[in-house]
């Protein structure tokens, strides 16, 4: 009898046992089922990060980011500090548009953008973010005085401008204008027309693809933004109606232009004022007051592997020759007939300051704004006129080169991945 009872208490214990592994598995998968019905959005933008790592498999070996020193130590804890003036404005705008502006080291000019934004009707509602390409301390403190609305500084960490002795800055065994790497034992890879690297000329495409990347997916004020986001440069004059436009066209484009990716605050000619037509304009982006979504920033972000390999090292010619045409059809960008931005600059970017070669300009300019430049002059029942023929870069365009150095590709190719997968610092 004992010989026949113990298997038999064995065999329910073992029922018992597989009916809870059972109903636990049963419950695993009823909580991951729920999960993946709430999560939304969520599954969308896992399912594009995944795209972008089988875009760029086998190009990122892994993420290696340049070794901090102290000063850009302390710009990646600037970072990550809360923006001022919330205690003034404590209530930002559902529907607000962010303004990011990206510096870099003209002063003159920075302080005739923050005077033109002082005045722009609605500023106050939203978020000014301005990313530092470095750190240049009266640039900072231009920015610091600012009290017209919330302002958050971001200073890019890994600026070849903070790393005077080694990569992304200058190397003691770098190569120089036309070396042989190999005749003169020295580190690099030449451009297309046999250049090595101008850490100088290189911080230009790699500041914007980093703040592109951080600005959309590296913020906690912005990671959960929804709506678009404008981006200017310190030598860009905005007028008083540029925000409420802004706000007008970008509730006009899914009627007016369901096929344009962004709106714009200016003509892609630079050199145009509008033709102030009782029409708005359909044209390719331009790079003065230029907005767009997280929908489009996944467009781009998918493309990191063309941006980051085309020779050039202007981002904005990178966009318009390699990224834009990769989408499949035309890029158009929507604006008024009339600018409400003006881009006014004569130095270039990297023509900084302190230095033999700095551009000598004081930053004077007289922008006259009229009375239209002041109210919204955009009307909501005006026709669409698509400037479909434009003067631009041609198929086969190679790039104006400066971008060829193998480590720029990595570092360019890391900023892309930073914060989709765990990045490490040597």
């Amino acid at each position: 009898m004992a010989s026949y009872k113990k298997p038999r208490i064995r065999d329910g214990a073992v029922r018992r046992f597989l009916s809870v592994v059972f109903l636990t598995l049963a419950g695993v998968l009823l909580l991951f089922f729920l999960a993946g019905m709430n999560s939304g959005d969520s599954n969308e933008e896992i399912d594009r990060s995944s795209e972008f790592s089988v875009n760029v498999t086998g190009l990122i070996k892994s993420i290696k980011l340049p070794k901090h020193n102290r000063l850009s130590k302390m710009l990646e804890n600037k970072n990550q500090l809360p923006p001022r003036n919330m205690d003034l404005y404590p209530n930002l705008a559902k529907d607000r548009i962010i303004i990011v502006l990206y510096v870099h080291n003209r002063p003159q000019y920075l302080k005739l953008v923050v005077d033109s934004l002082s005045r722009v009707s609605g500023i106050d509602e939203t978020l000014l973010i301005v990313s530092h390409d470095g750190y240049f301390e009266e640039m900072n403190k231009v920015v610091e005085g600012i009290r017209f609305c919330q302002v958050k500084q971001i200073f890019a960490p890994f600026s070849p401008h903070i790393f005077p002795d080694s990569f992304p800055g200058v190397s003691p065994n770098d190569c120089k204008d036309k070396d042989s790497a190999v005749e003169k034992h020295c580190e690099g890879t030449t451009d297309q027309y046999g250049n090595h690297r101008s850490p100088k000329i290189v911080s230009l495409k790699h500041h914007w693809w980093w703040m592109m990347n951080t600005v959309w997916d590296g913020l906690k004020e912005t990671t959960g933004h929804t709506g678009d986001i404008l981006f200017i440069e310190e030598d860009h004059f905005i007028f008083p109606n540029a925000y409420r436009n802004l706000k007008m066209l970008t509730e006009l484009k899914p009627k007016k232009c369901p096929d344009c990716y962004a709106a714009n605050l200016a003509p892609s000619n630079v050199k145009s004022r509008g033709e102030n037509w009782d029409s708005l304009i359909a044209e390719r982006m331009g790079n003065v007051g230029y907005t767009f979504n997280r929908t489009v920033w996944r467009k781009i972000h998918r493309k990191a592997k063309e941006f980051c390999f085309f020779d050039d090292y202007n981002w904005d010619i990178t966009m318009w020759v390699t990224v834009y045409p990769s989408f499949g059809r035309p890029v158009y960008s929507i604006r008024g007939s009339r600018a409400s931005a003006v881009h006014f600059g004569k130095c270039g970017l990297h023509q900084g300051q302190g230095e033999n070669t700095a551009c000598v300009d004081n930053g004077v300019v007289n922008i006259e704004t009229e009375e239209i430049d002041k109210v919204v002059n955009i009307k909501p029942e005006w026709g669409v006129h698509v400037i479909s023929n434009q003067d631009g870069y041609q198929a086969g365009f190679r790039g104006w080169g400066g971008w060829g150095d193998k480590r720029d590709h990595q570092l360019c190719l890391d900023f892309a991945s930073m914060y989709h997968v765990r990045s490490k610092t040597f």
